[in-house]
C-alpha cells in the first residue's frame, strides 16, 4: 500500500493525499492550493495523476482549501464518489459555487485594471458552471457510521471540533496481501472548550496517523478571556473613531465572531457601534449551522432550545447586495465589518482593506492563521505596502492579531493528541506523518513525537511517496 502527499506538504493549503492499493486510489481531500497568482494556477491545474483514475475521494471538511479543487478534479475525468459528513457536503455545496462566483467577478475586476496598463486578461481557474458536475458526486455519511466504498476499504468519520461538519477519517484497509491496515487522516483538528462545536473526539487504534501540525511550533492565545480582549479592541478603536476590519473564514471564524459579539452586547459590554457580516457565503453559512444541532456542544443547543438566536443581534447586519458592501466604503463614523476571505486572497475583503488601510484610525483585527504568500501573511507582517488587486497601498492602519480564535490545535494540543492516539491504539501505532503545515512548525513537533513517542514520524515535501 502506497501513500503520496501532493497538498499540503510543507505548507498549509491545497490538501491532497493518494493512497494507493488493491488497483484503487482514495484521495484524502482535494483542496485548493492558495498563495502565488502563478503557482496559484500551476498547482491546482495540474494533477499527479490522471483524475479518471481515482476510484473515490473523502473529504475532512469543507474549507476551501480542503475541498476547494474538486470542480477542477472533476472536470479532468474524477467520476467517483465524494464522501463526508451530513454537514460538510451541506457547506462545501455553497463553499464551492461561491468560490467560482468570486474568482469570476475578481478576474473581471483584475481584468479592467490589466486593459488599462494594456496587459492581456487572465481567466477564472474555475467557473460556476465548472462546479455544477461535482455537486453530483455528493455522498452525505453520518458521524460514527461506518461505510464502504469499495472492495476491501471502509471508512468512518469522527468528530474533529475543527468546523461545522469537521471529521477526521478513520480508514480499514484490506491489503491485496490480505492483511488489515488501519490509517486515520485526522483533518483539521480543532481546540477543546470553544463555543459553539463540540470538542474534538480521539479515534480509536491506529497504524499509521496523518495529522495536521498548523501550529506544531507554538502555543497560541488561551480561549478564556478572548472575549475581553474582543471587547477592550472594539471600545478602543471606537473611540477614536475608526472601524475593524476583520478578514474571516466564512465558516466557522464569522460565526465564532458573532456569537462572541452577540454575548458581549447582551451584557452591554460594548458601544452601540454597527456590526457588518459582509458575506452572501457568510449569511447562507449562517442558515446552514442552525440547520445541523448534531454539530454543537451542549450549551449552544440550550440556547437554541431556549430561542435564543446566538447568530444575530440588534446592531448586527448581513450584507447581501453588491451595492450595500460598496456603501460600507463611505462610513465615516466607528464600525465592526467582518468580511472573507479569510487570507484576504479574494472576495469582498479586499476591497474593504484597499478603502481602509491607509488610515491609521482603523484596525485590521486577525483572527487566523495567514499563509505564506499571502495578502493576510503580509498584513501580520506588517509590511510598509502590501499589494491589493496589483496595486501597492501604504499600509498604516493598526494591525491586531487574536490567535486564540483560531479553530486549530496548538503545538500542545496537538502533542497531547498524538500522545492520546498512542495511548488508544495499545502499540499499534507505528508511524506519523505531518501534513498541513510549515517548516519550522512541522519539523519542531515531528521531532518532539519521535523522542517522546519512540515511533516514526515524517514531514512529507510535496511528492513524497511511502510504503505502509
Amino acid at each position: 500500500m502506497k501513500l503520496t502527499f501532493w497538498g499540503a506538504a510543507r505548507t498549509t493549503t491545497g490538501s491532497f493525499h493518494l493512497l494507493e492499493t488493491r488497483g484503487k486510489r482514495i484521495a484524502l481531500d482535494c483542496g485548493l492550493f492558495q498563495g502565488r497568482r502563478s503557482e496559484f494556477f500551476e498547482r491546482n491545474r495540474d494533477f499527479p495523476c490522471p483524475p479518471a483514475d481515482v476510484h473515490a475521494t473523502l473529504l475532512s471538511h469543507a474549507h476551501i482549501d480542503h475541498c476547494g479543487n474538486l470542480p477542477n478534479f472533476v472536470a479532468q475525468g474524477f467520476e467517483g464518489n465524494v464522501f463526508g459528513t451530513n454537514a460538510t457536503m451541506d457547506l462545501a455545496r455553497t463553499l464551492l459555487l461561491d468560490s467560482a462566483y468570486i474568482q469570476e467577478k475578481d478576474t473581471q475586476f483584475v481584468n479592467k485594471i490589466r486593459a488599462r496598463k494594456d496587459e492581456p486578461p487572465v481567466n477564472p481557474l474555475y467557473t460556476v458552471e465548472d462546479v455544477e458536475p461535482c455537486l453530483d458526486l455528493f455522498v452525505e455519511i453520518g458521524y460514527y457510521r461506518t461505510f464502504c466504498f469499495a472492495e476491501g476499504f471502509c471508512g468512518r468519520f469522527i468528530e474533529a471540533g475543527h468546523i461545522l461538519g469537521s471529521a477526521q477519517v478513520q480508514l480499514d484497509v484490506e491489503q491485496a496481501s490480505g492483511a488489515q491496515h488501519r490509517l486515520v487522516f485526522s483533518g483539521d483538528i480543532g481546540r477543546a472548550g470553544r463555543d459553539i462545536l463540540r470538542d474534538p473526539e480521539i479515534p480509536g487504534e491506529a497504524q499509521t496517523l496523518i495529522m495536521e501540525c498548523t501550529y506544531g511550533n507554538r502555543p497560541t492565545e488561551p480561549i478564556e478571556g478572548l472575549r475581553e480582549e474582543l471587547r477592550d479592541l472594539v471600545t478602543r478603536v471606537a473611540d477614536r473613531g475608526g472601524k475593524i476590519i476583520i478578514p474571516a473564514f466564512s465558516v466557522g471564524r464569522t460565526q465564532d465572531l458573532v456569537y462572541q459579539l452577540s454575548l458581549l452586547f447582551r451584557e452591554g459590554a460594548l458601544p452601540q457601534i454597527p456590526i457588518y457580516v459582509d458575506s452572501p457565503l457568510s449569511a447562507n453559512v449562517t442558515e446552514i449551522f442552525r440547520n445541523h444541532p448534531e454539530c454543537f456542544d451542549r450549551e449552544t443547543r440550550d440556547l437554541l432550545r431556549k430561542e435564543h438566536n446566538p447568530f444575530g443581534f440588534e446592531t448586527l447586519t448581513y450584507i447581501r447586495d453588491v451595492e450595500e458592501s460598496k456603501a460600507l466604503n463611505e462610513l465615516k463614523e466607528p464600525a465592526v465589518i467582518i468580511s472573507a476571505s479569510g487570507m484576504c486572497e479574494a472576495g469582498r475583503i479586499l476591497h474593504h482593506l484597499r478603502n481602509s488601510i491607509h488610515d491609521p484610525k482603523n484596525c485590521v483585527l486577525i483572527v487566523g492563521f495567514q499563509a505564506e504568500h499571502t495578502l493576510g501573511r503580509r498584513i501580520v507582517e506588517k509590511r510598509p505596502k502590501v499589494r491589493i488587486f496589483g496595486e501597492e497601498h501604504p499600509l498604516r492602519a493598526e494591525v491586531k492579531v487574536l490567535n486564540g480564535f483560531s479553530a486549530h490545535a496548538d503545538r500542545d494540543e496537538l502533542r497531547d493528541y498524538a500522545f492520546r492516539v498512542q495511548t488508544r491504539s495499545g502499540g499499534m501505532l507505528e508511524r506519523i506523518f505531518l501534513v498541513h503545515g510549515e517548516k519550522e512548525a512541522g519539523e519542531d513537533l515531528a521531532s518532539y513525537l519521535r523522542e517522546a513517542l519512540g515511533v516514526e514520524v515524517h514531514f512529507p515535501e510535496r511528492g513524497d511517496t511511502f510504503e505502509l
